[in-house]
Formats: structure tokens, sequence, C-alpha cells
């Protein structure tokens, strides 16, 4: 039986004029709605309790699952205003699809696609009045789901809760669109064969802040990861897909093996590559190759995407042993594929793809 994702019936609102003021310059998941959409799960019951309600602290008990076996998954996807008011969701039967498939992967219960779309739709209904209208800007939705059986034992716990919480947003990285520079990491892996790396989970994302810091203290933005057997194999960064392009024209980025997130914006970007003249291209790529690439003129560009920060591209990788400069291009392909990307997710472009899904 379907959730009821029913609104307040008596809902308290931000002023209007207070979320004006914020949506000047909103920042990134430094601000939330009005509201959010709850539902709670038992291994007896099942799902139950669908609602939105006000955004507010959730109650937890100190021995609860989550805070001591990390059973724990999340989305992340945005709303997007177009230029007749309407508010608009970009592939979100994706993301409903993945966390499904983390919840399957970290023993939580598995959320119907059509509740996660309820629930989504519900909210960004019920909290319209937030969708920021600038350019660039966006609500971003985070659907997350911990376990919170109160017990101390390492077993898939009994039960579980299921939010979803909304921000609105601008640009992920403060100034714009600008290259960042990418350190390569050799002192830890983000996932191994078998781990969780093709789930959302926080622990993933919690394994990556010290080889971030890494990074940040060899002044680079952005880490980059290798496989966790070979220390070889490029993966990802610590949230987010990368790419190369070639100057023969190929598209190419690391194949999905397990231990890679399969991104929304990362499939998109694989789709949209054959109309803007580019070959997709999906396929190991060895960090050898890569910097080799760069130095004798076969690479190109290089950037990272994900439904955050959309497209970044990426200025030079560094490891302890070289850095390597990526050379200016006149029209990058990186920001053709952003601009395609922005377009249709902000009403711009006729979406061939069928892709959007308007909520209202």
């Amino acid at each position: 039986m379907a959730l009821d994702f029913s609104a307040p019936q008596n809902p308290t609102w931000t002023p209007e004029e207070r979320i004006a003021e914020i949506s000047v310059d909103p920042g990134f998941g430094d601000y939330f709605t009005d509201h959010m959409a709850r539902a709670t799960w038992s291994a007896g019951e099942g799902w139950s309790d669908g609602a939105v309600v006000p955004y507010g602290p959730i109650p937890m008990d100190p021995a609860s699952a989550v805070l001591h076996y990390a059973q724990e998954i999340f989305e992340g996807l945005k709303a997007y205003k177009h230029a007749d008011g309407s508010v608009w969701l970009f592939r979100p039967e994706m993301n409903a699809r993945r966390f499904a498939a983390s919840a399957h992967r970290l023993a939580l219960p598995e959320l119907s696609e059509e509740d996660f779309l309820a629930a989504v739709e519900a909210l960004v209904r019920t909290d319209a009045r937030w969708v920021p209208g600038l350019p660039e800007q966006s609500l971003y939705l985070r659907p997350f789901m911990i376990a919170h059986e109160t017990f101390l034992g390492v077993r898939p716990a009994q039960t579980a809760g299921f939010w979803v919480i909304a921000s609105p947003v601008g640009g992920y990285f403060k100034g714009g669109v600008a290259a960042v520079s990418i350190w390569v990491t050799t002192s830890s892996s983000r996932a191994g064969i078998g781990g969780t790396g093709a789930a959302k989970c926080g622990g993933n994302y919690a394994a990556s802040l010290e080889a971030t810091k890494e990074a940040y203290a060899n002044g680079c933005n952005q880490v980059l990861f290798l496989d966790a057997a070979e220390q070889r194999w490029i993966e990802e960064l610590g949230g987010m897909n990368l790419f190369v392009v070639t100057s023969a024209g190929e598209l190419v980025t690391p194949e999905l093996s397990g231990s890679i997130l399969a991104g929304v914006t990362r499939d998109s970007i694989l789709q949209l590559a054959p109309e803007l003249g580019l070959i997709p291209v999906e396929r190991r790529l060895e960090l050898a190759e890569v910097f080799k690439g760069i130095q004798d003129g076969t690479i190109v560009e290089a950037f990272a995407c994900g439904t955050a920060a959309v497209i970044t591209p990426i200025r030079s990788f560094k490891d302890a042993e070289e850095e390597v400069v990526l050379p200016e291009v006149a029209e990058p392909a990186s920001l053709k594929i952003r601009d395609a990307l922005l377009d249709i997710q902000y009403g711009r472009l006729e979406d061939t793809h069928g892709w959007t899904r308007r909520v209202c």
C-alpha cells in the first residue's frame, strides 16, 4: 500500500521577505525549508506514518543503531524553477532506484520508487515558495534513511526512519565555475571490491575526509581515489565522478566496477555526449595513461561531475612525484556539456530524453 505524504493542516511559514533575503545568496546547505517529509518502518509492520511535518530535530536514543553501526544511506537531487514559475525535478526515478540499491547494500528496508517520488514531490509542493529563481539556483533535496532501533549488537536493525529535507542553494563552489586542482592519494582508498563504493552512504564520504585534508595540505581543491587493490586505476573523486576528453573526441569515464557510484549526472553526460559531437566511452582508466596523455596532448580536458556541483573543470592532477597541467582550450567541451545539461534542467532547451518531471 502506497504511503500518503499529507501536508500539515496548519503549517507555519517563514516570512516571504526572509525567504527572499536568503535567496539572494543561499550558499549551499546553509538554510533549510519549513517542512520535511518522513515515514517509519519496522520489521513487523513495514512502512507507515508517511507525512509532511514541520522541519525540526529528530528524537534519537543514544543507543540508536545508526550511531554505532553506521546503517545509513542518502540521496541528492534538485528542484528547478523554470521561466514560467513552474517547478521541475530532473531524473528523480534514477535517485529512487539508487536509493533502493543503497538500502539493499546496507541491509536497510527498501522504499518503493512510488513512495520515494511521492515524498520528494509532496515536500517540494509544500515548500515551493523556497525554490529560488536566480540563475544557477535550485532547491537541493536530501532524502535519507537511518536505522534507529535502540540496541547494541551487530545485526540489521528492526526499525528505521526515512526523511526528506530541502535547502535552497546557489553554486556549489563560491565564485562560480573555476578549474580545480586534484590531488591523487595513494595513502587511502575510498572503497574496495565487495565494499560499499556503489552505495550512497555516509561512511564512504567519511572515509574520504582524511584524504581531502591531505589534498588541501598539498595545495589542491579535491582528492582523486585509485582502486584499492593496485592503486593504479582511477575510480572517482571524494564526491564526484570523473571524465577526460581526448584529442580524438572521446569522452572517457571509468566503467562502473561495483566500487564507483553510478552518478545521475554521469549517466546524463554519457547520453548527451553524441549530441555534442563526442564519443562516450566507459572503460578502465589508468592514472599513468592520464598523466601521459596530458603530457603528450592526447588528453585535452578533464572534469568532475555530480548533482551538487554539476560540472567542474579540472586544471591539474598532482601526486607525490609530479604535477601535470591541462592546456587551456578555446571552447571547452566540459562547459558545452554543462550548458546543455543546465538548459534542460531549467527548461531552456527541449527535453527530448524525457528526463524532467513537473511537480507544480
